[in-house]
């Protein structure tokens, strides 16, 4: 039997719901994705629902899920997954929470001057801050008797105030840590608030990003890695922090894609292309590829975006389909590719939804054939046609069982 090989096309955000705008159809049902229902005709379909139904999961605990780790038991927060926003000082009101989606040029530079900032009433304490991608930077504290017991200072919508820090457990590192939490929050804030970006921003009008949301305080948590869980030498690729993160902490092997950023403007052709060239590499059997800006049209409510970036990810899957086509016929290796998401992220709510996404699992050489005759009756691949599949409606935790015993099939 040839070797077996794996690769998990997630694309963050895809599931949608009817829009009114595209004759009460979804962005997927409206988008043009040829190599999208190819791979849903030639394969099985269901719904999936990446943590539990009902649940209007975060990328994290998703992914967790999906990769065999129940969030459950195994998740502590983030360290700080934090968003450069807008507060008005005077009433501690969260104006928006994301002071600039576009922010590529200036999040690096106001990250440098945040790095490293002094509590004075935490002296052994040291903070560091990294820039992750658009409006979004990552923040750790390191030092004594810290705790993840706590709440974040992040309000979650627009128009709230700015949330206080406190113990989720009456111990005393809960305690002073949430105090530690407050004061770096404030110190944060003087910082931004003094420096020459954001007084430029106020000069042009446009929001200072005058605080930083400090959300999913988290401690580094110890899993088996995806080769002792699954028997799998894994890589992903995603430039996106948190998912990167999980990948690091799962002992996956994160591979750097030269012009993929995990936003708008990334490169989407490199980093299928990188992708269809690692899973040919003898070294791995399960590649990881996640896709992020699908994710973020939805967030900012832009149908035509989420639509746009649908075709070109279709576009790109169609090339990584042909040419690991082209590597069966020169080694003894049989792809199977899933395309699956890890929520909904709907046009017209902004965030995510408790909606199932679509999953659609195929071998590469049906979809490059079109073969349908090993497959179920869905020929297309979005959230109505999904329901009809014959894998029904399943939670993340099941796709790697169902993509190995999918592999296990000598059809």
């Amino acid at each position: 039997m040839p070797q077996q090989k794996l690769l998990l096309l997630l694309i963050d955000g895809i599931g949608d719901v009817a829009v009114k705008r595209l004759d009460g159809k979804t962005p997927l049902q409206h988008a043009n994705t040829p190599w999208l229902d190819k791979l849903a005709a030639s394969g099985l379909n269901g719904l999936m629902d990446s943590v539990e139904p009902g649940l209007a999961c975060g990328s994290d605990t998703a992914h967790m899920s999906i990769l065999g780790y129940n969030p459950r038991q195994f998740y502590r927060g983030r360290a700080f997954k934090s968003n450069f926003a807008y507060m008005d000082r005077e009433t501690g009101v969260v104006i928006s929470r994301r002071a600039d989606r576009h922010f590529e040029g200036l999040g690096p530079t106001l990250c440098e001057a945040l790095d490293g900032v002094s509590l004075p009433s935490f002296p052994n304490h040291t903070v560091a801050v990294k820039y992750a991608t658009e409006h979004r930077c990552g923040v750790r504290v390191r030092g004594p008797d810290l705790t993840d017991t706590i709440t974040g200072t992040d309000p979650l919508k627009d128009g709230r105030l700015l949330v206080t820090c406190e113990p989720t457990e009456p111990t005393q590192k809960a305690e002073m840590t949430s105090r530690l939490v407050n004061e770096l929050s404030d110190v944060f804030y003087q910082a931004l608030h003094e420096h020459d970006i954001n007084k430029d921003r106020k000069k042009a009008g446009k929001n200072p990003a005058n605080c930083v949301l400090l959300r999913g305080c988290g401690s580094c948590i110890d899993i088996p890695s995806i080769e002792k869980l699954h028997g799998f030498k894994s890589f992903l690729i995603a430039p996106t922090c948190i998912i990167a993160g999980l990948g690091m902490t799962a002992g996956m092997d994160i591979l750097q894609v030269e012009g993929a950023t995990g936003d708008y403007y990334t490169d989407f052709g490199a980093k299928g292309k990188a992708a269809a060239d690692a899973l040919a590499n003898e070294v791995y059997d399960f590649g990881f590829l996640h896709i992020k800006a699908v994710d973020d049209a939805g967030h900012d409510r832009n149908v035509d975006l989420k639509c746009n970036f649908l075709e070109k990810i279709d576009t790109m899957m169609g090339d990584v389909i042909q040419q690991l086509a082209q590597a069966e016929k020169t080694k003894d290796v049989e792809f199977t590719v899933i395309v699956a998401s890890d929520h909904s992220t709907p046009v017209l709510y902004g965030d995510h939804s408790c909606e199932p996404v679509p999953f659609s699992i195929s071998r590469v050489k049906y979809a490059a054939e079109h073969n349908n005759i090993n497959g179920d009756k869905v020929t297309l691949y979005d959230e109505i046609s999904a329901s009809q599949g014959a894998l029904g409606r399943f939670c993340g935790a099941q796709v790697i069982p169902i993509a190995k015993q999918y592999m296990s099939n000598k059809k």
